[in-house]
């Protein structure tokens, strides 16, 4: 398997997980969904319901590959899909906090671009 069919079925695992811990929360209101869209490699989950009258609706997790690295485009879990996608092997390099400002990434662990 190339590397990059590997990043795509590391990142759908991370994701999914995420997806099912939310299917077993028996208190919410809100659903999850998740979206893969292998052919521009873009990876979300989903967050969608109400609150009362107000309407909920979010990107939680926002993957993508880009230049053969994975980009963390947006992530709102408590641990951060980064540490999740180092335990399964993928080296800081690999991975881009896309949601920094590209000025600051260099001052994080992992790749700036």
């Amino acid at each position: 398997m190339d590397r990059i069919e590997q990043y795509r079925q590391i990142i759908k695992k991370v994701i999914t997980e995420y997806h099912n811990l939310n299917l077993k929360s028996p208190s919410s209101t809100l659903e999850s969904a998740v979206v893969f869209d292998e052919f521009n490699d873009h990876y979300l989950l989903l967050t969608m319901g109400w609150n009362k009258d107000e309407r909920i609706k979010g990107v939680t997790i926002h993957v993508r590959l880009n230049n053969g690295k994975i980009w963390i485009e947006e992530d709102w879990t408590e641990d951060g899909v980064a540490t999740d996608l180092l335990r399964e092997g993928i080296t800081r390099e690999e991975i881009v906090l896309a949601f920094h400002p590209p000025q600051l990434r260099q001052y994080t662990e992992f790749a700036s671009a």
